[in-house]
Formats: structure tokens, sequence, C-alpha cells
């Protein structure tokens, strides 16, 4: 009797260090393929514009690829049907600002805010959602902390980029310039947050699109919407 139960406990012990040691397995091979995940998200930032926000759309559609649209107000207030399609095509749609002349956005916290809430508005009258989700004109590499802080506090989520097709820095860029500084600029990040623009004279940029995003794909990046 003594050893049949001897026999059971040893083989209940195996039984659970079996079990323990396919669990930590299958934990390490999940957060091994987690931290492997490639994806890069596709961001525009200073339309919609009747010019090239429905081409890059077109194109976004066509390679069933989501992207994020960062809107200026200004911009929006006489094209609601490109905020509309943006969200039904399954976009994300995000604040950029309302009036982007810097000397008057930056010029004191109630200001930032003041823009960032107009242009929130704006987006939720036409849309129906009112995002949080925001960009800071020129990236918020140059704003002063307290304005950081105050959008913070105020519950805007603010999102830069780490790489860019550099089309607001390259005079007269061609397709194949946009697409090389896309490149250039990504390294091998596992997540890539690409500045583009479609504002009326990013026609180039929605040339460029299908081949950034072929080289993605050919890299194993996966494509996201923040």
């Amino acid at each position: 009797m003594k050893r049949n139960l001897t026999l059971f406990t040893a083989a209940m012990l195996a039984l659970a260090l079996f079990f323990a040691l396919c669990t930590g397995k299958l934990y390490a091979k999940s957060v091994g393929s987690f931290a492997e995940e490639k994806r890069v998200y596709l961001t525009f930032d200073d339309g919609p514009s009747d010019r090239v926000t429905p081409l890059v759309l077109d194109i976004l559609k066509e390679e069933n690829v989501p992207a994020t649209f960062f809107v200026v107000g200004s911009q929006a207030v006489s094209r609601p049907y490109l905020l509309k399609r943006i969200v039904e095509e399954g976009h994300s749609i995000a604040i950029h600002c309302y009036d982007h002349t810097y000397r008057t956005i930056y010029g004191s916290r109630d200001a930032l805010l003041s823009d960032i809430r107009r242009c929130q508005s704006l987006i939720a009258s036409v849309t129906g959602i009112s995002p949080s989700l925001y960009r800071f004109p020129g990236g918020s590499f140059h704003v002063r902390e307290e304005l950081k802080q105050a959008v913070k506090d105020a519950g805007y989520k603010a999102v830069d980029w780490n790489a860019s097709c550099r089309d607001e820095e390259i005079k007269n860029a061609t397709p194949e310039q946009l697409f090389d500084a896309a490149k250039a600029t990504s390294y091998d990040r596992n997540r890539i947050v690409l500045l583009c623009h479609d504002s009326t004279n990013h026609t180039n940029t929605a040339k460029a699109l299908p081949q950034i995003i072929a080289y993605y794909r050919s890299r194993g990046y996966a494509f996201g919407k923040l």
C-alpha cells in the first residue's frame, strides 16, 4: 500500500512538473512573440485636402491598410465629407490643431488648450467621435514642458513620430525620394510611427505610398492605427 502511494505521489509530482514546464515554455513563447512583433503606423498630418486626402484614402482602401489622420480644423471645416470618409473607412481620426499658427497656439496654456478643444469639437460635430489623441504641430520636441503638462492634465494623449518620409523637409521631393526617406529613417525598429502629410501640396506623398506599404510588408511589418 505504501509502495503504491509512493508511486502515485511520484507520478503526480512528475505530471505537475510537466505542466509547469509546458506552461513556462508557452509563456516564454508568447512573450517572445510579442517582443518581436513588428508594426508600422502610417500617420498623416495637416489635412484634409480635396486634392491629396482622397488619393491617400483610395490607396489605403485598395491596400487594406489602416492609418491615423491628425486633422487641422481650419482645413476640415469646409470638408466634412472627408472627415466622415476617414471614419467610415476604418481609420483613426485625431487632433492636430485648429489654427496651424505656432505663435498663436503656443502663446499660452489657455491658447493651446482652446485650439485643441476647437478642433476636437469640430471633429465630434461631424463624425460623432470626440478624439483625445493629439499631435503637437511641429512635434512636441520644441514645446515647453509646461504646455506638454497642460495637454496631459487635460486628458489628451500626445503622439510624435520616430520616422518620416520627409515630405515637409525635402523641397519638390519626388516619390522615390520620399520612399527612400521613409526607409532610411525607419531603421530596424519594431514599432514605427511614420510621419506623412496629406495637405494639398503633397501629391507625391500619395504617389509614394504604395511603394512604402509594399516595402514594410516585405519586411514583415503589420499595419496598425493609433
